[in-house]
């Protein structure tokens, strides 16, 4: 038999849809366990929402669903960190 394992990697992938209203999907992975952030920022680098704080374990596929409905129309960046790594996606809200 084979085993299906997913490579574990930090890596913050593209949201869908993208251009989005009001919803939009992020997944991430990670390539240690331990505490991990998720947070959402406007253009001008400002915290709208943290979706993610809580310890993660590598090799995991999380899905996290942030819905924009009270937010203008405009382009916001979803950051994942943990420890000394950061990815960075821009997203588009359109209504």
């Amino acid at each position: 038999h084979s085993d299906i394992s997913v490579p574990a990697q930090f890596s913050l992938m593209q949201n869908y849809p993208n251009p989005f209203n009001p919803t939009t999907t992020l997944e991430f992975t990670l390539s240690n366990s331990g505490r991990s952030t998720l947070k959402i920022y406007n253009a001008l680098g400002q915290e709208i929402k943290t979706l993610f704080d809580e310890e993660a374990t590598a090799g995991n596929i999380y899905r996290i669903s942030f819905n924009a409905s009270g937010l203008p129309s405009g382009i916001y960046f979803a950051r994942l960190v943990q420890g000394s790594n950061q990815m960075i996606k821009k997203m588009i809200l359109v209504k």
